[in-house]
C-alpha cells in the first residue's frame, strides 16, 4: 500500500507535456530527507522514498532540454498534527526492540520537530523561481546535517572500494 501511495502516482509527470508546450516550467515533487538517510523500522517508507529520488533524477535529465527544471523537496521533521496526533503505530515486537527508537520522534514529550510547516511551505513556493532549479532541497537544519552526514559515510565507503571495484576490469 505505501508503495502505490508514495511512488506510482508520481508516475504521471502529466504536467511536463503542457510545460514543455508553454516553453519550461518546473517540478516539485515532494520527498523527505528520509530519501537520503534510512532508520530503522521505517524499510517500507525509505523505500518509498529512494525510489521517487531516484524516478526524479532521470526525469530531470530527460525534461532539462525543455527548460523544465525539477526539484525534490526534502523536508526534516515538522511539528504537524500527523507527527504527533495523526501517527498510528502497529503493536510493537519485542523482537524488534532495537529498531523501536522512531518511536521518539512521534512523542512530543522527548521534544518537538524543528521544522515551522509554513516557513517550510514559503521556501517551497519562493523555490520554482530560482533559476537553475536546485534538483535538490533539504528543508530544516537537522535534515541538512544528518543528510550530510549520510552522504559522507558513502562517499567514504565507496571510495574504500576503489581497488576491490577494477578487479572486475577487463585488462587490455
Amino acid at each position: 500500500m505505501l508503495l502505490t501511495i508514495n511512488v506510482v502516482p508520481v508516475d504521471s509527470f502529466g504536467s511536463a507535456i503542457y510545460e514543455r508546450l508553454q516553453g519550461g516550467g518546473r517540478i516539485l515533487q515532494i520527498s523527505s530527507y528520509g530519501g537520503q538517510v534510512a532508520y530503522p523500522a521505517n524499510s517500507m517508507y525509505h523505500a518509498t522514498k529512494f525510489g521517487i529520488e531516484g524516478f526524479c533524477e532521470v526525469v530531470a535529465q530527460e525534461v532539462e532540454q525543455f527548460n523544465i527544471g525539477v526539484t525534490i523537496i526534502e523536508p526534516g521533521g515538522a511539528r504537524t498534527e500527523f507527527r504527533y496526533d495523526s501517527a498510528k503505530v502497529a503493536n510493537l515486537m519485542p523482537e524488534y526492540e532495537s529498531c523501536h527508537g522512531f518511536l521518539n520522534m512521534l512523542d512530543a514529550a522527548r521534544g518537538l520537530a524543528p521544522g515551522d510547516p509554513a516557513k517550510m511551505a514559503q521556501c517551497i513556493i519562493e523555490s520554482v523561481d530560482k533559476n537553475p532549479a536546485p534538483l535538490r532541497m533539504v528543508l530544516g537544519s537537522q535534515a541538512l546535517k544528518a543528510t550530510i552526514e549520510r552522504l559522507e559515510e558513502r562517499i567514504a565507503h565507496y571510495k574504500s572500494q576503489k581497488e576491490f571495484a577494477a578487479l572486475t576490469d577487463i585488462k587490455n
